[in-house]
């Protein structure tokens, strides 16, 4: 049987003239962070401190002797490396890589000695190939689209710039003889209850092994085949009789099967593979239809609207993305609501802790090939890789039933019409023959029960503009840019991939991230940890639109509140929108779930792990029962929708009331309304409820089985609020927690806690709530120990009047 010895012990950082000790997996900055050698550069303005860092050679060394194994054949394998690297052993050098998205396996039979891994700086090795294929067109100043690296390792306008090199992912020595499992791939479906597995196994023979007849043997859920192997390939063929199936998370449960493999040499087993897979099946709808051309994903016939967020790499330094890091990440999304995540694709495909809780949880995962943002060319030594890294990739990640849709790129197809690479390439490749040949070439080989998408945003085809709202995905960027968040109501996508507002950190985020600063929107530390072009400017737009904007260090607390607020509302207003347009619009993927850094960004969750207001809203927003008050929008007259995603039919009595600012009532109705399951009931407001256009002084409220929608009709800044006024009580509730009880006396519009202002480490359990007179809310704090009121009541924030 094959066995292996991890190489997880004993490297070292080859540092001027010292050897340091280094981890693997891991990274140069993380090893030199260790070592004290460099300043954290996630503080202050570190990060211009260790630049050096990505533009520097760096060698790793291993002392390994000799291990004594009586097989056949000893590979060194190393499941990443990163990035442009030469590997030797006992001054033998058995190869180089130029591709951290892939694996490597070394030939090391009969070798010992110093292990070397050498790396060449991403830079270097990215101006080789630039000389190579010459100049591309790319959004940003650093040139990721010349090596197979995490593109956003380079920076972007949310993440740092620290391109990195080290073994990123484990490394060991396999020791085998006669033959080893060299490629599996469960091609895996489902007829109604009967589970299929379509089992492909590539192995590898050693030169005493050629020839011999071998056996593989598979089994999952009762089910078991075997095959005579007299060459390099087998098919099996596996019928799983009563297996349930695998559902998103809000249709039904996540089952999954051990799916076992053996390969023998009669009685004697030379290899083994598992894995946990899933029955269920996947399509993407996309024949047009008179309005143009839909995007509806559909799992085991269920047509979805999609809840969905973008993920981007967790830490700059990934490989301090541990598993436990990950699931408390996905566990987040699961709890907001999220159906589905897409890993973004400037970043990596992830690793398989981060698969393995998508099929647990549930979470439906949209993967993107790493191409992002910029012109790729298509020649070599490109070519090979991406063809290479492609093929390792899909067969890497098919078993997770949570994977459900492989994606060509994000935004090169829109980059080459809209942003002038058609001119400035003048006819050089640019990537196109990836998005439409070769990946989808390869995906149809490996992986034909999963639909593949060219790009996104991606109409579907040329005669359609790439981010056309009526047919395929679109990204809704024109608003955060340059408009009012209510301008998201102007249009109705068929499938929304990506659309953001930004907002700060959380205060104990900018407080540990910034210790020694004076805060201010505009600050020399807030500046560097703001990597939009013109991104404080745009803060600062979308608050003056709604809000009196605050100014300067005095009045930064107010602006870290009111921004918050407007990120909050802005989401709402797209998705509150789109999801009553259901099934037209077939989903909303939020830009962004996550952060890598401690950054002002479009992120739910900031880079210290802590919950904006957004997450909060989003729980909210893609809870399978959504109450919403539309105003006028493309269809006309203000109406009330009833999203209902259940599988059950939601029969409600409606409450709908105008009221003035001091919280009378100036007319009240009700009604009984059902809507169907999987549907949306929608009913318009009655002229007598509607406030009088342009008041200052009227709004609209309605509830329903305990959910409320609110609409002002003019910005917080005309309308007349009172000056709020409630009450506030600490009441203890047990196992470390504390309850906050708020009465209001006026009507208090977005109160929130801070609850990390209290203490770092503290929580609470909900975001911003509208309040009327006489209305009382309890905020449940953990981590906050017994805090006193005056000390709750100085992180509470909420309107107030101009």
């Amino acid at each position: 049987m094959k066995d292996t010895t991890p190489l997880d012990q004993g490297w070292s950082l080859h540092h001027e003239g010292n050897r340091l000790p280094a981890a693997v997996p891991g990274c140069v900055h993380t090893d030199l962070l260790d070592a004290g050698l460099i300043p954290d550069p996630y503080l202050d303005a570190n990060e211009r401190e260790v630049a050096w860092v990505g533009r520097r050679d760096w060698t790793y060394t291993l002392e390994l002797p000799a291990h004594g194994s009586r097989h056949e054949r000893t590979d060194l394998v190393f499941e990443g490396l990163d990035t442009a690297a030469t590997v030797s052993l006992g001054g033998v050098e058995l190869g180089s890589t130029r591709n951290m998205h892939r694996r490597y396996r070394f030939d090391a039979t009969g070798l010992d000695g110093e292990l070397t891994v050498h790396f060449t700086s991403a830079y270097a090795e990215a101006e080789r190939v630039r000389a190579l294929v010459g100049d591309r067109p790319n959004v940003y100043p650093e040139p990721f689209q010349y090596v197979r690296k995490m593109a956003s390792s380079f920076g972007w306008d949310w993440g740092p710039t620290l391109p990195t090199a080290g073994i990123w992912k484990p490394a060991r020595l396999e020791h085998w003889s006669t033959a080893r499992l060299a490629e599996v791939r469960p091609q895996v479906t489902v007829d109604g209850a009967t589970g299929l597995v379509e089992l492909h196994v590539t192995v590898e023979r050693t030169a005493g092994g050629a020839g011999r007849p071998l056996t593989v043997r598979a089994s999952v859920a009762g089910a078991v085949a075997e095959a005579a192997l007299d060459g390099d390939h087998a098919v099996l063929t596996l019928r799983a009789e009563d297996v349930a199936r695998w559902w998103p998370r809000g249709y039904g449960e996540q089952p999954r099967y051990e799916l076992d493999l053996t390969l023998a040499d009669g009685d004697e087993p030379l290899d083994a593979w598992q894995r946990r897979i899933g029955f269920r099946t996947v399509e993407l709808r996309r024949t047009p239809d008179a309005t143009g051309t839909p995007f509806t994903l559909v799992v085991n016939g269920e047509p979805l609207f999609v809840r969905g967020a973008n993920w981007i790499p967790d830490d700059t330094l990934i490989t301090r993305v541990t598993p436990a890091r990950y699931r408390t990440r996905l566990q987040q999304a699961a709890d907001a609501n999220l159906d589905l995540i897409r890993v973004w694709g400037g970043g990596i495909y992830e690793q398989e802790a981060f698969y393995d809780t998508c099929d647990e949880l549930g979470l439906l995962v949209w993967q993107d090939f790493p191409f992002a943002c910029s012109a790729y060319p298509e020649e070599q030594p490109l070519r090979g890789e991406i063809e290479a890294e492609a093929r390792d990739n899909v067969v890497r990640l098919m078993p997770h039933p949570s994977l459900v849709l492989w994606n060509g790129n994000n935004e090169n197809l829109w980059g080459f019409r809209d942003w002038g690479w058609e001119e400035e390439l003048n006819g050089d490749s640019w990537g196109e023959g990836y998005y439409l040949g070769v990946l989808p070439r390869i995906v149809a080989e490996l992986d034909p029960t999963r639909p593949y998408a060219a790009g996104s945003p991606w109409s579907g085809s040329w005669d359609h503009h790439p981010n056309d709202v009526d047919h395929g995905t679109h990204h809704s960027w024109e608003v955060w840019n340059r408009q009012d968040f209510a301008e998201y109501r102007a249009t109705v996508p068929r499938f929304v991939a990506e659309f953001g507002w930004q907002a700060p950190p959380a205060h104990a985020t900018l407080r540990r991230a910034l210790p020694t600063e004076q805060l201010a929107a505009d600050s020399p530390g807030m500046l560097h940890h703001q990597k939009a072009e013109d991104g404080n400017g745009k803060l600062d737009r979308g608050v003056a639109r709604h809000f009196e904007l605050p100014t300067g260090p005095a009045g930064f607390d107010r602006w870290h509140y009111l921004t918050q607020v407007v990120q909050a509302r802005a989401i709402a207003t797209g998705i509150e929108h789109w999801r009553s347009h259901w099934p037209h619009c077939a989903g909303t993927v939020v830009w962004q779930l996550n952060d890598c850094w401690p950054v002002s960004s479009w992120s739910a969750v900031d880079g210290d792990g802590r919950l904006k207001p957004l997450y909060h809203e989003l729980r909210r927003l893609y809870a399978d029962r959504l109450l919403t008050l539309q105003p006028a929008d493309r269809d006309g007259a203000p109406r009330i929708a009833l999203v209902n995603q259940s599988a059950a039919a939601w029969t409600t009595e409606l409450r709908l009331r105008r009221l003035d600012a001091d919280g009378q009532v100036l007319a009240e109705t009700t009604a009984e309304l059902t809507a169907a399951p999987r549907a949306v009931h929608q009913l318009a407001v009655p002229a007598e409820l509607l406030p009088v256009e342009g008041s200052a002084k009227e709004f609209l409220v309605a509830d329903a089985d305990g959910l409320r929608a609110v609409h002002f009709p003019v910005a917080d800044r005309v309308f007349a609020y009172p000056r709020p006024e409630f009450e506030l009580a600490v009441q203890e509730a047990g196992e470390g927690a504390v309850d906050v009880v708020v009465t209001a006396r006026t009507l208090v519009r977005d109160l929130l806690l801070q609850a990390d202002r209290i203490a770092p480490a503290a929580t609470a359990d909900r975001g911003l709530t509208t309040l009327l007179p006489g209305e009382r809310t309890t905020i449940r704090v953990h981590g906050a120990g017994a805090p006193t009121a005056a000390e709750v009541l100085a992180a509470v924030y909420c309107v107030e009047p101009a």
